[in-house]
């Protein structure tokens, strides 16, 4: 069956429908809602590194040349300034929370640690203590808490600095370390009961 072509509507249809539908008004243009902003990059190369670090820790923890010869710990990310380092060293820095390795496992000291830092970041800190023994008391008398933090922190992305603390808050014994700045729009705000944190 053949469609049957639309007429064209005469004229005094045309009047007919106009006066049906009586006055009509344009309507006013209504400019479009603002874009969504995009959402924030995915840090993916930060991501892969500090996954390969956990990778490499699980794999090969740390071996016991991993230290130079002297027990102090000191390390400063390239591109920031010396003088950064030696304020650390002298504790300068306030400290804003700390936590204490002794007593743990390797393995578990490694998971509190990385809480403990990422906890500390969420809630601003700049600056943190970390306690890690001197090793005294460990088979062999190897300092293996010292060791693994120094591998841990130099591998973590979010650490800028870390040196052994002044006497007077522990010295060899512990750790000072600075935290790099938040970004802007990165959250302070954490749920602690969501942490599984041991130590608190």
């Amino acid at each position: 069956m053949s469609k049957r072509r639309p007429t064209t509507p005469s004229e005094e249809d045309l009047a007919l429908f106009r006066e049906a539908i009586g006055h009509v008004r344009r309507l006013q243009e209504v400019a479009p809602p603002p874009a969504t902003p995009a959402p924030a990059p995915l840090p993916r190369q930060r991501i892969a590194d500090e996954f390969q670090a956990v990778v490499d820790f699980k794999t090969r923890p740390f071996e016991f040349g991993d230290m130079e010869g002297s027990d102090t710990l000191a390390f400063l990310r390239d591109g920031y300034p010396p003088r950064t380092l030696r304020r650390l060293k002298r504790g300068l820095y306030a400290v804003q929370d700390e936590i204490d390795l002794h007593g743990m496992s390797v393995s578990v000291a490694e998971t509190v640690l990385r809480q403990f830092l990422a906890l500390a970041r969420q809630r601003g800190h700049s600056c943190v203590r970390i306690v890690h023994g001197k090793g005294l008391r460990s088979k062999d008398s190897a300092a293996v808490l010292k060791q693994m933090t120094d591998h841990l922190l130099r591998h973590h992305g979010e650490v800028l600095a870390f040196a052994s603390a002044p006497l007077a808050q522990g010295g060899t014994g512990a750790a000072l370390v600075l935290l790099k700045p938040q970004r802007v729009g990165e959250s302070r705000l954490v749920n602690e009961q969501d942490t599984g944190l041991p130590w608190r």
